[in-house]
């Protein structure tokens, strides 16, 4: 999360900075651009996914486990853009997209002779997305930055994850967390895009929070102590429409 935080806020300082700076020299691009009723395009992004777990009853855990942590994972992510305006400052967007990227999860786990042991399992996924999104603009800006707008964006997106295991067989050397392959999700976020001469251009930092317990549990040592196993992701995204 910090590595797209970080990467996010470098890439919107250049961008003001450069649009300060240039901006005065170039008159308004795209005129009639937002009149329009629909625009199409693509977007390339980064991701950091993510658990959040949830414990079971402290009645029920297994004391023989010292800690269950998640530990986020960057990756990458493809899609095309659907965009139907709806009112002045209102669209509706839809982004289907394909999301690789991987989440571990550390175990320390004590032993008979009390010593503890760390584990890391990795979970590999390729999700295919399905987003449907609201999009609220602001006018462009006034004056040198007449060339840019800021938004904000909301919605839900299914998830379907292409890589899941669920069906896989664990042996006895490794066992295998299985998650359910769909996965439900609210999404929010803010960007800022800038038209220029032929295309408009985007930048845009998203969060999505899982709705759904993923795991499907087995009684091995690695889901005793887990009530509830949900998705957690943030991704900056640049947009070319």
């Amino acid at each position: 999360m910090k590595y797209i935080i970080k990467n996010s806020i470098i890439v919107l300082v250049f961008t003001f900075g450069f649009s300060g700076l240039s901006a005065q020299y170039m008159p308004k691009n795209l005129p009639n651009y937002d009149h329009k009723q629909w625009h199409f395009g693509f977007t390339l992004g980064v991701n950091t996914m993510n658990f959040n777990i949830k414990p079971v009853d402290y009645r029920q855990y297994d004391s023989t486990i010292a800690v269950i942590q998640p530990i986020p994972s960057q990756g990458f992510n493809i899609g095309i853009v659907a965009n139907k305006r709806l009112v002045k400052y209102l669209d509706i967007r839809f982004v289907p997209t394909l999301s690789f990227g991987q989440r571990n999860i550390k175990y320390i786990i004590k032993t008979k002779d009390k010593k503890e042991d760390l584990f890391i399992k990795s979970v590999e996924s390729t999700f295919l997305d399905f987003p449907i999104t609201l999009k609220y603009k602001s006018k462009r800006f006034d004056g040198k930055l007449n060339n840019m707008r800021a938004y904000v964006l909301g919605g839900a997106r299914y998830s379907l994850d292409l890589a899941s295991q669920k069906k896989k067989k664990g042996t006895s050397d490794v066992i295998v967390i299985k998650l359910d392959p769909n996965d439900f999700m609210l999404t929010g976020g803010v960007g800022f895009e800038f038209y220029l001469a032929y295309f408009k251009f985007g930048v845009q930092l998203q969060m999505a929070y899982g709705l759904v317990n993923v795991l499907n549990k087995e009684k091995t040592i690695y889901t005793t102590n887990v009530e509830k196993l949900s998705s957690k992701m943030a991704w900056i995204t640049f947009t070319f429409e």
